[in-house]
């Protein structure tokens, strides 16, 4: 695909290429990762400044985003990437392959700069996420600024720098500039900017920014940090869509297969294959997707976690962003509760629980969208859609979707899909893409895959 940048988006690539600390706190949407590989690649292939690229960012961006994009356009799929993940072995097998951007998941940034110490190889950082360096007492933090004098170019991507305050953005400006801004200290940050709030004695437990303090910061940061909202560059309400590809292991993977396998021979041995016996099935290969199903006794058995973990870091990196949630099974609700009881989540049941959501009490809201498809205005709660699990009904998808990216929004809709790789999951998303009809669907991917199997 040709990439024909938008204003907004040659703004941010120049910024990268002017800046060796560069700050994009640019929205969901605008295009944060093209942008910074583009500029990447002019320093490697234009300007020969750097050599050797680590990307950091959350897990499921780590796994698949990156090198998606890559590949996506056509001016950067000449780029070499290495996804630095799995075990120690795979990522140094990783390490060792000859690329020019390694990717790897900010859980593994201690180790790696434990593995180089003062032979850091990378000359350029882009941190996916930078607000999940907020914390100066983090490990992740505290490995990266050892090697920060080691790296020459330093990018830090992020919505939403400051979910709780100011008292946040020392620690991500400080890998940025090291400490030229802000000061070197977290300390000296706070002496100057702020007063302490709620104590107990010699314990501080936070802290109110000075009256003429939030002015003076974004005027010290203002020439490396750049902030872009979608609602100033995107007509409203723009809807924006995206598949979130989740990776099982492999030994989930071949447990699905087998299982997949098992249940479509057992359908193809039967007299018909109708519209109710192929539904059923696809209901057990969807729960299997998502992680758990019922037995023959409606109890449930948990299979693994891989979507559960890529919900908890959406809503992590929508940093404070309230989230709507659409499930398609009792156990889906129940296992999400259970995982995500940080953030308080509520299911959508009551008029009080639609009010609370509009007036912005509730950060994570479940629905199922047969309960929540028609009718109900939720767009003043958030514009963030999660599809923790699809169905095969288009109405509902539209209808459920139609919750929040509707008249009177004001912000553009980000709508997720979790998508498990290798699952029925990919069938029915290709289904309500596609706008077909839900029964043709249905029926066309279970008969793909008794041909598959019978092959």
């Amino acid at each position: 695909m040709e990439f024909k940048p938008y204003p907004y988006q040659n703004y941010a690539i120049q910024h990268i290429l002017d800046n060796p600390g560069s700050g994009l706190f640019l929205d969901m949407g605008l295009g944060k990762t093209v942008s910074t590989l583009t500029a990447v690649d002019r320093l490697m292939n234009d300007t020969f400044e750097v050599k050797k690229v680590l990307v950091v960012a959350p897990k499921r961006v780590a796994e698949d985003t990156w090198i998606t994009e890559t590949n996506k356009w056509d001016h950067l799929r000449h780029l070499r990437l290495s996804l630095v993940l799995g075990s120690e072995k795979q990522r140094k097998k990783a390490l060792a392959e000859k690329a020019d951007i390694y990717v790897t998941n900010r859980e593994n940034v201690a180790w790696l700069v434990g593995l180089y110490q003062s032979a850091f190889p990378f000359d350029m950082v882009v941190i996916d996420e930078l607000s999940s360096f907020k914390s100066s007492k983090s490990i992740r933090f505290k490995s990266l600024r050892m090697v920060r004098p080691l790296v020459k170019r330093l990018v830090g991507l992020t919505g939403t720098p400051t979910p709780n305050g100011l008292i946040d953005l020392w620690p991500q400006v400080y890998l940025l500039d090291q400490g030229q801004r802000l000061g070197k200290t977290i300390t000296g940050y706070r002496e100057k900017y702020f007063t302490p709030g709620r104590r107990n004695g010699a314990i501080v437990y936070d802290y109110k920014i000075r009256d003429d303090s939030e002015k003076a910061i974004y005027e010290r940061i203002g020439d490396i940090c750049v902030s872009m909202k979608a609602d100033d560059y995107l007509t409203l309400p723009k809807r924006i869509d995206e598949q979130i590809t989740v990776h099982l292991d492999a030994k989930e993977q071949a447990a699905y297969e087998e299982f997949e396998r098992d249940r479509i021979l057992e359908l193809a041995n039967s007299e018909e294959i109708s519209a109710v016996n192929a539904a059923a099935l696809s209901t057990k290969l969807l729960q299997y997707a998502n992680g758990a199903i019922y037995n023959e006794n409606r109890e449930v058995r948990e299979i693994h976690d891989a979507k559960l973990e890529a919900i908890e870091e959406l809503i992590e990196s929508a940093n404070g962003q309230s989230v709507l949630i659409f499930y398609s099974f009792k156990h889906d609700a129940s296992r999400m509760i259970k995982r995500l009881k940080a953030y308080k989540p509520r299911e959508l049941k009551t008029s009080e629980d639609i009010a609370d959501w509009n007036a912005g009490k509730i950060q994570v809201l479940l629905a199922h969208p047969a309960s929540a498809g028609h009718g109900l205005n939720l767009q003043a709660g958030g514009h963030i859609v999660i599809w923790f699990s699809l169905n095969w009904s288009l109405e509902l998808y539209q209808q459920a979707n139609a919750r929040l990216h509707r008249q009177g929004q004001q912000m553009p809709v980000i709508v997720y899909h979790l998508i498990a790789s290798k699952t029925i999951d990919q069938d029915v998303m290709a289904a309500l893409a596609g706008k077909a009809e839900k029964q043709d669907a249905l029926l066309s991917a279970i008969k793909a895959r008794i041909k598959k199997y019978k092959s």
